[in-house]
């Protein structure tokens, strides 16, 4: 079972995603013979920080500057297993950044050959001082790059009406 008649831009929950593709290894499989739930949030940690690095946050020269992202809550729903050998995709948008303390991203994860939806996760940061742990006011670099793209700006408000 393939695609059909749609392609991938039309299985993602936002416009414009950034993607990781990802190959299921052994390591990755359970007792039930499918990617253990456990590897998920690996997969997003990963895109999440290559996302970042794309947009000019790689995180290890943040935590240079003093500041990091937090993880300060996340959801993940599972809807279909992946298998070994097969290819997935890991999507994510960001879907909130106020320009002070918090920044959320939504992610999505496909299986390549046909598409189907296999999980959708959120995650919520609070932008914190690595030296205290502490909340902290994001630095100008961290409020321009985590800006919400306006294509999943005006999808988010559609949503909402």
């Amino acid at each position: 079972m393939g695609l059909g008649d749609k392609t991938l831009s039309d299985l993602w929950d936002y416009p414009e995603p950034y993607v990781i593709n990802v190959s299921v290894l052994e390591s990755d499989i359970d007792s039930y013979q499918h990617v253990n739930n456990s590897v998920y949030p690996r997969w997003i940690d990963e895109c999440a920080r290559q996302h970042s690095k794309a947009v000019g946050v790689d995180t290890d020269g943040a935590a240079v500057l003093g500041y990091g992202m937090a993880v300060r809550e996340s959801r993940i729903t599972y809807y279909a297993p992946a298998y070994l050998g097969e290819d997935v995709l890991v999507a994510n948008w960001l879907t909130l950044c106020d320009g002070k303390l918090r920044a959320s991203r939504h992610f999505q994860i496909l299986r390549k050959s046909d598409g189907v939806t296999l999980a959708r996760a959120s995650m919520d940061f609070i932008c914190i001082k690595i030296e205290s742990g502490k909340p902290s006011r994001m630095p100008t670099l961290f409020r321009e790059s985590y800006a919400v793209i306006a294509s999943v700006q005006r999808k988010l408000l559609a949503e909402q009406k």
